[in-house]
C-alpha cells in the first residue's frame, strides 16, 4: 500500500502563489508516476500536472500550463505543485495520487491512478 498526505492548500488572493506538497510513505515503486488532481463543488474530478518516477516528463493541463509547476524529491518521497499567477478558478480541493505503471500524455483519468490523498483544499478569492 501507499499511503499519500497532501499539505499546503489554503486561502490565497488572486495573481498569488501556493505549494502543495505531497508525502508518499508505505510501497515504492520504480517505474511509477506521481500527479494532482483536483475537483470544484458540482465538478468532476479533473486532472492538473503528473510526473514520472524519474522526474524526466511532466504533463500539464492546458489551463495551468505556465502557471504550475509539479516536481518531485525521491530521497524524501515527497511531489509538489507550485501554484503562481493563481486564478478564482483554481479554487478546488486538490488531491495527490500515484499509480504504478509508466506515464504518457493520456494518462489523465482518476481511474489511471491507483492511490489517493484525502485532498487539501485551495480557495483562490478574486
Amino acid at each position: 500500500q501507499v499511503q499519500l498526505v497532501e499539505s499546503g492548500g489554503g486561502l490565497v488572493q488572486a495573481g498569488g502563489s501556493l505549494r502543495l506538497s505531497c508525502a508518499a510513505s508505505g510501497r515504492t515503486f520504480s517505474s511509477g508516476a506521481m500527479g494532482w488532481f483536483r475537483q470544484a463543488p458540482g465538478k468532476e474530478r479533473e486532472f492538473v500536472a503528473a510526473i514520472t518516477w524519474s522526474g524526466e516528463r511532466m504533463y500539464y493541463t492546458a489551463s495551468v500550463k505556465g502557471r504550475f509547476t509539479i516536481s518531485r524529491d525521491n530521497a524524501k518521497n515527497m511531489v509538489y505543485l507550485q501554484m503562481n499567477s493563481l486564478k478564482p478558478e483554481d479554487t478546488a480541493v486538490y488531491y495527490c495520487a500515484a499509480r504504478v505503471w509508466g506515464l504518457g500524455p493520456n494518462t489523465v483519468r482518476p481511474d489511471d491512478y491507483g492511490y489517493w490523498g484525502q485532498g487539501t483544499q485551495v480557495t483562490v478569492s478574486s
